[in-house]
C-alpha cells in the first residue's frame, strides 16, 4: 500500500490485503466507529497471532487473542484477513483503557505499547507494517518489516515528506513523471509512505523496525512531547459523544536537555552560570524544536542544528539559537561539507536521540572523525537496558524506544579509543506508563592526539 498525507486531507489508495480469501470484507481499509470518531486501518504483512492455525477455519469459529487490558470484545472482523483481526483487538484494548479521549502523546505511547505486544513472541515470523488513521488529522504509521518464508521480497514502510521548494519526480515502475510545483503551492507539505520507493531521485526512507510516527498535516513525529505540541495546536482526536482530557502544560516537557547542560559543566569543571565559551563550532544532531540549542547558546561560538524532520527545523530555525539548520539525517551533517566549508567540529550532542537509534557504532564512527580535528566533546543521552544477559547490546522496549546495555557502551568506548571523565546512571529522562524511566549521563574523553568527546 501507499500514503499520502497533504496540507489538511489525508487519502489512502492502492490498498491490498494480507492473508485471507479474495473478496469484498477483506478489502482494505478497514474501517470502524470508536468514541464518535473514524478509525481506518491498512496493513501489510503476516500476523501469526492472529492467524488461524487452520487455515480452513473462519473467522466465526476463530478465537483470538486480546490486548492489553482488554477483558470483552466490542469489535470483531467480518472477514477472515489476520489484518481486520488486529485492527479490532488494537481497537477493543484502546477503548477498555480510556474512558475519555486521551491526548495524543498518551494515544501513541498506547498504539506503541500495543504494537509491540502483538509482535512479542513471535518476532521473526511476524510481518507487521501498518497505517492507522484516527479522526481529521491524525496518522499514525508503524513497521516491523520482514520476508515470507521462501520469499527474498522485503516487506517493510518507507517515507517521503515533500515540502517547498518542490521538484520534478519520475516514478520507477512507468515512464512517468510529475512536476510537483504544479500541483502544489507554498502551505502544502507531503508525505507519502509505500512498503518500497515510488520515484527516482529523492530521499526516500525506510523506516525502523518498531519504529512509530506520527503523521500531521504531512510531517512525521516520534516524540511524546512533540505530539502534545500538535495537541496544544488544536489538532488532537475530537469527539462528541465523549469527554476530552486537557493536556498538562507541564506534563511533557523535556528533562534532558536541562540534564545534559548540567553533565557538561560538571564534566568540563565549569560553573553553570558562568560566561564563557565552551566550543568554537558544535553541532545539535536531532535538534527538535531547539530545546536543547537554546541551553547551550551561549556557550559555543558557532552552533548547527540538524532534524530530519522539517517543520521541527522550522520551529529550531525560529526559536533563533542557532546560527545554521540542516534538514537531514544526524550523520549528514557529519559526513559531508555544509555551508561552512568543513565537517570538523569541538562540540557534538545529541538529547534523546539514541533512543531512535539500535545500532550506535556508525555514529561514535562518524562523530570521533568530526572531532579527530580539532579535538573537541561528545554529549548524549542513553536509556539503559539492565538485564546484560549473553551478548546483548541493544533491545527494543515495549514503548518502541532503544535502551544500551552498559556493557555495550563500554565497548564503544573502548573501541574508539575514548576515556570515560564522569558517568551517571540514575538521570530521570521521562516518564512512561506514570513511571520514571532512568538513563545514563556519561562524559568521555579522547586521549590527547584526538581530544575531548562526552557521552550523555
Amino acid at each position: 500500500f501507499s500514503f499520502e498525507t497533504l496540507h489538511e486531507p489525508q487519502y489512502t489508495r492502492t490498498p491490498q490485503h494480507t492473508k485471507g480469501a479474495v473478496s469484498l470484507e477483506n478489502v482494505h481499509p478497514f474501517q470502524r466507529e470508536m468514541w464518535g470518531i473514524q478509525w481506518t486501518f491498512a496493513h501489510n504483512g503476516e500476523v501469526p497471532k492472529f492467524s488461524p492455525k487452520n487455515p480452513q477455519e473462519s473467522c466465526e469459529t476463530t478465537e483470538f487473542p486480546t490486548l492489553g487490558p482488554c477483558s470483552d470484545a466490542i469489535y470483531h472482523p467480518i472477514g477472515d484477513t489476520d489484518s481486520e483481526a488486529v485492527f479490532c483487538a488494537m481497537l477493543n484494548a484502546l477503548r477498555a483503557e480510556f474512558t475519555t479521549l486521551p491526548t495524543l502523546p498518551v494515544l501513541y505511547e498506547a498504539i506503541q505499547k500495543l504494537s509491540c505486544e502483538i509482535v512479542k513472541g513471535h518476532e521473526r515470523e511476524t510481518i507487521f507494517n501498518f497505517l492507522l488513521g484516527c479522526g481529521q488529522f491524525n496518522m499514525f504509521a508503524f513497521s516491523w518489516p520482514g520476508s515470507r518464508e521462501g520469499s527474498k521480497v522485503w516487506n517493510g514502510l518507507h517515507y517521503l515528506v515533500r515540502y517547498p521548494p518542490f521538484t520534478r519526480a519520475k516514478l520507477k515502475d512507468v515512464d512517468y513523471a510529475v512536476d510537483f510545483n504544479e500541483t502544489n503551492d507554498e502551505n502544502d507539505r507531503v508525505a507519502v509512505i509505500a512498503t518500497k520507493p515510488l520515484t527516482h531521485g529523492e530521499n526516500w526512507k525506510e523506516m525502523e523496525r518498531g519504529q512509530l510516527l506520527m503523521f500531521d498535516k504531512g510531517l512525521p513525529y516520534s516524540r511524546p512531547y512533540e505530539c502534545a505540541d500538535i495537541e496544544r495546536c488544536g489538532r488532537g482526536l475530537s469527539s462528541r459523544a465523549i469527554p476530552r482530557t486537557e493536556i498538562c502544560p507541564y506534563q511533557y516537557q523535556s528533562n534532558i536537555p536541562r540534564l545534559l547542560k548540567q553533565s557538561v559543566c560538571t564534566a568540563l569543571g565549569k560553573e553553570e552560570d558562568c560566561p564563557g565559551i565552551w566550543a568554537e563550532r558544535a553541532v545539535d544532531l536531532g535538534c527538535g524544536s531547539g530545546l536543547s540549542g537554546a541551553q547551550f547558546r551561549h556557550r559555543v561560538g558557532n552552533l548547527t542544528g540538524v532534524d530530519l524532520n522539517p517543520e521541527m527545523a522550522k520551529e529550531a530555525r525560529d526559536r533563533g539559537c542557532y546560527d545554521r539548520i540542516v534538514v537531514g539525517d544526524a550523520e549528514c551533517i557529519l559526513h559531508k561539507e555544509g555551508d561552512a566549508g568543513t565537517t570538523e567540529y569541538d562540540f557534538v550532542f545529541a538529547c534523546d536521540l539514541f533512543a531512535y537509534i539500535g545500532d550506535l557504532r556508525p555514529m561514535f564512527r562518524t562523530v570521533r572523525k568530526s572531532l579527530e580535528s580539532r579535538g573537541g566533546t561528545f554529549a548524549f543521552s542513553a536509556e539503559i537496558w539492565k538485564e546484560e544477559d549473553g551478548d546483548t547490546e541493544f533491545v527494543l522496549q515495549s514503548c518502541a524506544r532503544f535502551a544500551h546495555t552498559r556493557r555495550y557502551i563500554r565497548s564503544l568506548v573502548e573501541e574508539f579509543g575514548f576515556e570515560t571523565l564522569s558517568l551517571s546512571e540514575s538521570a530521570i529522562l521521562r516518564k512512561h506508563d506514570g513511571k520514571d524511566i532512568v538513563g545514563a549521563l556519561t562524559v568521555l574523553s579522547l586521549p590527547p592526539s584526538l581530544r575531548h568527546v562526552i557521552m550523555i
